[in-house]
């Protein structure tokens, strides 16, 4: 569980309720059930208009990751390929064939496959790089859904308050009124901007964080391949891995993979 993200949405949502209450407001004012639906449920319909069925209805199985922590496990990758790197310089690339079928990373593993069928370097990094792209583009039209629904929000939050100044001008003989139609109608302005910047817009910046992470790890990983396809000595191998790594990830897993 990413704990940032409760905490996140919770503090979010926190200080939308502190400033309404020290402000000399209160909740019940900015509560309202038809604003509420025509913005969510609206913003939501519009978005199933500009996307398939099973995208749309995917969407919350897509911002249900934004609630988990992905797992790349660099430091478990590098040292898998510094004892490739050191069985492939020892014994010879076929030598890793015995070994492929124990890797859980589908990635490496059709890596370290095509070193040991001998298939040329060039080819081996296009086609890594070209799963790699095609990766990223499913990422990237799954968070252009969530960005699609940070663009609605704010729209039909407009378009609730304009229904709601039309009612409110239609009854302004009932100058008592006037007043508190006004804010009820801008309540679904501020329904969509809540929606939008305090939830879809985060949501979308945290999945491109994870594709940038998975994209990097997948980048280690070709060059962990060409290296021991290349014969590498194994310290040079694992100082080109560790380049991908944070100066702080780096301190912690050189310990272990660079150790005497």
């Amino acid at each position: 569980m990413d704990i940032s993200s409760l905490i996140g949405i919770a503090g979010a949502f926190g200080m939308v309720v502190f400033s309404v209450l020290s402000s000399g407001g209160s909740l019940l004012s900015i509560m309202d059930l038809p604003s509420f639906l025509m913005v969510v449920l609206g913003s939501y319909f519009a978005l199933l208009l500009s996307s398939s069925l099973s995208d749309g209805l995917g969407i919350f199985n897509i911002i249900s990751r934004t609630f988990k922590v992905p797992t790349f496990n660099e430091q478990g990758l590098i040292t898998k390929m510094m004892a490739f790197s050191e069985k492939a310089r020892r014994e010879g690339l076929l030598a890793l064939e015995d070994e492929l079928e124990d890797l859980d990373d589908e990635y490496l593993k059709k890596g370290l496959r095509l070193v040991v069928d001998g298939t040329d370097a060039e080819i081996i990094r296009d086609l890594m790089e070209l799963e790699l792209s095609q990766m990223q583009g499913r990422h990237a039209d799954k968070i252009n859904i969530i960005n699609m629904w940070a663009a609605l929000a704010p729209g039909l939050g407009m378009l609730g308050t304009v229904i709601g100044l039309i009612s409110m001008l239609k009854n302004l003989e009932d100058k008592a009124s006037i007043g508190p139609n006004m804010a009820l109608a801008l309540v679904t302005t501020l329904y969509g901007s809540m929606v939008a910047n305090l939830l879809m817009i985060p949501f979308s910046a945290k999945l491109r964080g994870h594709d940038a992470r998975e994209t990097m790890v997948k980048e280690m990983i070709i060059e962990g391949v060409l290296s021991i396809q290349a014969g590498d000595n194994t310290r040079i191998l694992a100082m080109k891995l560790l380049a991908y790594l944070t100066p702080a990830e780096r301190k912690d897993v050189e310990k272990e993979v660079l150790k005497d």
